[in-house]
């Protein structure tokens, strides 16, 4: 009896989430999964109370190197509508993506950016990271409001007004960006962190940007790229770089140990969210609060 049960127990989990986390909150919301914690707060922002999100990576999780489990999958499976990120920033959930949008609206909320404003790597890759240039995640508003209008036409009206009342937020939040980021001297307008993941912010607020690994954090550094930034920050008397959350310290402080071996002293000036949101409840639990965070640590380290 207790093992008939137990697979009753398993099965209502895989369909409604027993004994595990849902999707849905059984009023009438509709259950929407997204797979980082930006497009999980661009769609709370934008569905209002007609929706319950889920984000299956949480503070500090490399999207990179995320890797779905059961759960993931079940939670996936019981989502009306799931939204992602796209170019390839949920490198090894890409075959699930594709699978799912065989059975239900699987959006990449990136679908509308046009090429030319994408940024693409020397190995021809595309950098996902286009959260971080906050006028091209306004795009992703519309693209997440047109969705969610297609799947409830009765929430039109409430989409097109949350939408259009969280793009003249982001506005400001571009605006403030830009001006703040603009007292730093621009000799010292220097970006260092672990991964290339600034690149559409250094494009967007004139800062110049320096990473120890690529776009993605699967690709590793070498001795010989850890020596060309050491290089950099000596000759160019860099005084701070930063950690990330989302990413192991050990890259960022190998770089301070190298300057100081070279008798130039380097600080860590913060950590900046990269990759993930802080932790829910936060300022920087929202994209908002994220973008502001980063803006005011930048500054705060380097004018």
């Amino acid at each position: 009896m207790v093992g008939v049960l137990a697979s009753a127990c398993l099965l209502a989990a895989l369909v409604a989430g027993c004994g595990g986390r849902g999707t849905g909150a059984g009023d009438g919301r509709i259950p929407v999964v997204t797979t980082t914690g930006m497009v999980a707060d661009l769609v709370r922002n934008v569905g209002g109370e007609r929706v319950a999100v889920t984000a299956l990576m949480g503070p500090g999780v490399d999207p990179h190197l995320f890797k779905a489990s059961e759960g993931d999958i079940a939670r996936l499976q019981q989502a009306r509508i799931i939204f992602y990120n796209g170019l390839h920033l949920e490198g090894r959930m890409g075959d699930i993506l594709v699978k799912m949008a065989r059975e239900k609206p699987t959006v990449a909320v990136a679908e509308r950016i046009a090429p030319e404003r994408l940024l693409v790597t020397e190995d021809g890759v595309e950098d996902p990271h286009i959260w971080f240039d906050v006028s091209l995640w306004m795009e992703a508003v519309e693209v997440v409001r047109d969705h969610l209008t297609e799947l409830d036409l009765d929430g039109r009206a409430v989409y097109a007004q949350n939408a259009q009342a969280y793009r003249a937020e982001l506005e400001e939040l571009h605006t403030y960006a830009r001006e703040q980021l603009a007292t730093i001297p621009a000799e010292r307008r220097v970006l260092v962190t672990a991964h290339d993941a600034f690149g559409y912010f250094g494009r967007a607020y004139d800062v110049e940007v320096m990473g120890l690994q690529g776009v993605s954090t699967a690709a590793e550094y070498g001795l010989a790229d850890l020596q060309r930034l050491v290089d950099v920050l000596v000759a160019r008397g860099i005084k701070a770089v930063f950690v990330e959350s989302s990413v192991p310290r050990s890259s960022i402080e190998a770089l301070v140990e190298g300057a100081a071996a070279r008798g130039h002293t380097v600080t860590i000036g913060g950590e900046l969210f990269s990759d993930a949101l802080g932790p829910e409840g936060t300022p920087e639990g929202t994209y908002v609060g994220m973008v502001r965070h980063n803006v005011d640590t930048i500054v705060a380290a380097l004018r």
